[in-house]
């Protein structure tokens, strides 16, 4: 029998704390170390639940991971149980618990999860778009031209997608989107997700773009339909000849063949390389 620990992932409440297990304070309570993103929230949630804490608690976040991680594993070989909790829902995604899952995998600790709730698979349900097969792409890039590029990858995506996005960069984010998807793509933008003020923005891209121009707080889901062909297809040499016949009127070529892959609803990389091999 393994004299190793145990490594629990705890999945924690994404806004209501009666949402949390029965499971989530007893092994709060039992753990000989819990590893907490926020120590001061980890606090005001053992409080709410009014469980006690007799183990150790250390922080666990972005800025120390690599290290921390390391050092509980020296705990997990020696026989302790470690427990992980982030701000919300489940660590490793899109949060700090990762690192050290793998580090504990192949040393061939014991991994084991506590079941909770999940931004991502509510704002999918809820927000009524297919939810029979979807990807999660977690934060987009900050940069500009690095979030751009990502969305031109994705723009032929067939699965429902789902990303986490901050406030203050919804609206850059959402603009992005349109100009990348269509400005008609289908998209919720969930906020608040259980919480008192929780609300669920549903239309084109382009519109919800313009409603995030507003100030819009909170923790924010963004559920997109994926890709979708027309049936009848653009043919190519139309395209062609629409770039071109803007860019007889005076519109730079990298310009009109931005806006004419967009009415197209194709990627513009795909309208770019035509237009570049019919030139040569």
């Amino acid at each position: 029998m393994s004299e190793f620990g145990k490594l629990v992932l705890a999945g924690a409440p994404i806004g209501q704390v009666g949402d949390a297990s029965p499971r989530l304070r007893s092994a709060l309570e039992t753990a000989d170390v819990i590893a907490a993103e926020d120590t001061r929230r980890l606090k005001r949630l053992v409080s709410d639940l009014g469980a006690t804490v007799t183990g150790r608690v250390v922080s666990y976040y972005d800025a120390n991971e690599i290290a921390r991680a390391k050092e509980l594993l020296d705990l997990l070989l020696a026989g302790q149980t470690v427990l992980i909790i982030t701000d919300a829902g489940m660590p490793g995604v899109s949060d700090p618990g990762y690192r050290l899952t793998k580090l504990a995998v192949d040393a061939g600790v014991p991994v084991t999860a506590l079941a909770g709730p999940s931004a991502v698979t509510t704002a999918l349900a809820i927000s009524g778009l297919p939810s029979d097969r979807f990807c999660f792409e977690g934060f987009p890039p900050r940069k500009s031209g690095d979030r751009a590029r990502l969305l031109e990858r994705l723009a032929t995506e067939e699965r429902t997608m789902v990303f986490f996005e901050a406030p203050h960069r919804i609206q850059a984010c959402l603009a992005a989107m349109s100009g990348a998807f269509g400005s008609d793509r289908q998209a919720a933008v969930c906020r608040e997700l259980t919480k008192t003020y929780e609300e669920v923005r549903r239309g084109g891209l382009g519109e919800l773009a313009e409603w995030a121009a507003g100030d819009v707080r909170g923790e924010i889901t963004i559920v997109v339909a994926g890709y979708v062909a027309d049936q009848r297809e653009p043919v190519i040499e139309d395209l062609l000849g629409e770039v071109a016949r803007l860019e007889a009127s005076g519109v730079a070529r990298k310009e009109a063949i931005v806006d004419v892959a967009k009415k197209a609803g194709i990627p513009k990389r795909d309208l770019y390389n035509a237009v570049h091999a019919a030139k040569s």
